[in-house]
């Protein structure tokens, strides 16, 4: 890589390191953000230091934010009593964005790995169970992820939380709207036939 000169490969292995960009989208990152204004540069400079300073974790649901508690946990017309556990932020705003759910959430940021070594200490399962153990909860969505991880995590949390007699539900798995039985797996229409639900 001589034809880079070393602040311009220092940039490059900086995007190289962001999550699903390879080397020639961060060369074109790079390049892009080389091609910006001084004051363009300046801000967004300034946006990624400002939001590592200012945004923390929401002391309830583990959501970022830049205050105390999320907007979602301080919003009082949410339902408290539901929970909905989720694996990350993205996967909380996906829900949101279907504006049907009135509860509130819980974000471990991750999932269980052992293949990357994640276990459930490094997840904010702790911190769920000690809201389990202190709120007025009376059920628990498991929102993970239907691959082997997310199943996994939605086991063992399941498991976390049978002493404290709550109910706890699993998202439904199946043919999405608009889709045919004809291009669907096995095993998403084995989902499907067991989460069937009830018309007449």
């Amino acid at each position: 890589m001589r034809e880079y000169s070393p602040a311009v490969l220092r940039l490059i292995e900086c995007f190289e390191r962001l999550p699903s960009i390879g080397h020639k989208t961060a060369e074109r990152l790079a390049f892009f953000t080389l091609q910006m204004s001084e004051k363009e540069s300046a801000a967004f400079a300034e946006a990624i230091l400002s939001a590592k300073q200012t945004v923390k974790y929401c002391t309830r649901c583990q959501n970022l934010t830049e205050g105390e508690l999320c907007a979602i946990c301080a919003n009082e017309t949410r339902d408290p009593s539901i929970l909905c556990v989720v694996s990350d932020v993205r996967d909380m705003a996906a829900i949101e964005k279907t504006r049907e759910y009135k509860g509130l959430y819980h974000i471990l940021h991750g999932v269980i790995s052992p293949l990357h070594q994640i276990g459930p200490d490094q997840l904010k399962i702790r911190e769920l169970a000690h809201r389990l153990g202190t709120e007025d909860i009376k059920e628990v969505i498991l929102a993970t992820n239907p691959d082997t991880e997310g199943e996994a995590t939605a086991a063992y949390i399941a498991k976390l939380i049978r002493p404290f007699e709550l109910t706890v539900t699993r998202l439904a798995y199946g043919i999405p709207v608009g889709g045919h039985l004809e291009y669907a797996d096995q095993v998403t229409l084995a989902r499907a036939m067991d989460g069937r639900t009830k018309m007449l």
